[in-house]
């Protein structure tokens, strides 16, 4: 019997927590048998100084609420913990070598920053530290052949409905899967264009209640010169 536990961490923003953000938690989830989702909200994303809308603040609360109701999904602090900017290679080395070996790491990263990665700090470290999880728009072209690193690394699961195996998991070294289990398309920019709308009927459909009830209730996102 398979004995591994499985820890996937959703690093990004949040900015604020969507539909699509807790559907890529519960679909991953399910898909590659996770046993803990962590969403790792930034404290500041090196990539989009100058670009948030929200306190860290509000953006864990937002976070906390939206998935208060959903066992299998949680929100770590260790980003906003840290030391002003983390960076995504820091934050799986440390949560690496606290797991141990008998942890299956999994780090999620939507398709927008897969295109990113090698501008990333210390990219191809990154790639040693866990397993990625690619998760592909809808509508959108992925290309996964063309990155820098080894292809043979890849397992691309674009049309696959079954759950991955134990033995896709290599434990001599972590692959970087690509799955379209995840329909939904929404982003975090639509919804702040929402907030702005008049009447905010919008805003109810890209975000939980709950979180909607926040925004309007702190007043965030009115004041965002997004187009």
């Amino acid at each position: 019997m398979d004995q591994r536990k499985r820890i996937a961490i959703y690093g990004g923003t949040f900015d604020p927590v969507h539909s699509g953000h807790l559907e890529v938690g519960r679909r991953v989830s399910q898909f590659f048998a996770i046993d803990e989702f962590l969403f790792m909200p930034a404290r500041l994303a090196p990539h989009k100084v100058g670009q948030e809308a929200a306190s860290a603040l509000d953006r864990y609360a937002m976070l906390a609420l939206a998935t208060q109701d959903d066992p299998r999904l949680s929100v770590s602090q260790f980003e906003l913990d840290g030391p002003g900017r983390q960076y995504t290679v820091d934050t799986l080395g440390h949560f690496r070598s606290r797991c141990g070996d008998l942890v299956d790491l999994f780090f999620v990263l939507g398709a927008d920053s897969w295109a990113e990665i090698t501008t990333w700090r210390e990219w191809q470290r990154l790639l040693t530290l866990a397993n990625l999880i690619v998760v592909t728009r809808p509508g959108h072209e992925t290309d996964v052949d063309d990155f820098g690193g080894a292809t043979s690394d890849i397992v691309d699961l674009r049309g696959e409905n079954k759950p991955v195996t134990v033995d896709m998991i290599a434990a001599e070294a972590p692959r970087i899967f690509v799955t379209d289990v995840v329909m939904i398309d929404v982003s975090a920019t639509a919804v702040r264009r929402a907030v702005r709308e008049p009447g905010g009927e919008k805003l109810e459909q890209l975000v939980p209640p709950s979180v909607a009830d926040y925004i309007r209730k702190y007043g965030l996102y009115r004041n965002t010169n997004e187009q």
